[in-house]
């Protein structure tokens, strides 16, 4: 969705939401990710007005006080913490990790492979608790204590363990692509 980049992202209009649709933010937040009211009153108090950033192809950032906290893309699509976020509350998406081989693919935005997940170093849940198709994780890095970029699974985690080949995560922004540079 982002890709490695120095320039900023394409920014084109900049808002300050209605506190009933910040209202309707706050409620996907909640049924969305691994949030309870404490922890995101902690991330975005109440009383801070939410703004929403439009940019290019058809991304929206939510800011509160000037820093990001959540996208998406298009209107219906899920939203996601950005990495930034997630790196400070790492518990508030599903986790997967890819082993030390996987990193510098990682690192440049590439979709995560089955193996780099199920070979030593990497780490799926157990089939009792696996992951569905279209899950939203942190993945982490073998060795990493924070999360290094943010994904959705292409496949059940019981699939990528049985088939252990292919894309097992889109990768959808990462360490130093356009959406970290934001500020």
């Amino acid at each position: 969705m982002f890709k490695k980049s120095t320039a900023p992202l394409d920014i084109s209009k900049h808002t300050v939401l209605k506190s009933s649709h910040q209202r309707s933010i706050r409620k996907q937040v909640l049924e969305q990710m691994r949030v309870d009211e404490l922890t995101l009153e902690q991330i975005w108090p109440k009383k801070e007005a939410l703004h929403h950033i439009k940019c290019a192809d058809d991304i929206a950032l939510y800011a509160v006080n000037g820093v990001p906290l959540f996208f998406q893309q298009g209107k219906d699509s899920p939203l996601y913490p950005t990495l930034r976020l997630l790196q400070q509350y790492p518990s508030i998406l599903p986790k997967v990790q890819v082993d030390r081989g996987a990193i510098r693919f990682l690192l440049a935005g590439a979709n995560m492979m089955c193996p780099g997940m199920t070979s030593p170093g990497g780490w799926l849940p157990p089939d009792e608790q696996a992951y569905a198709t279209k899950t939203p994780v942190a993945i982490f890095a073998e060795g990493k204590e924070h999360p290094a970029a943010i994904g959705i699974t292409q496949m059940s985690t019981t699939d990528m363990r049985k088939v252990n080949k292919g894309i097992g995560v889109e990768t959808i922004t990462y360490l130093g692509d356009e959406l970290w540079n934001v500020r």
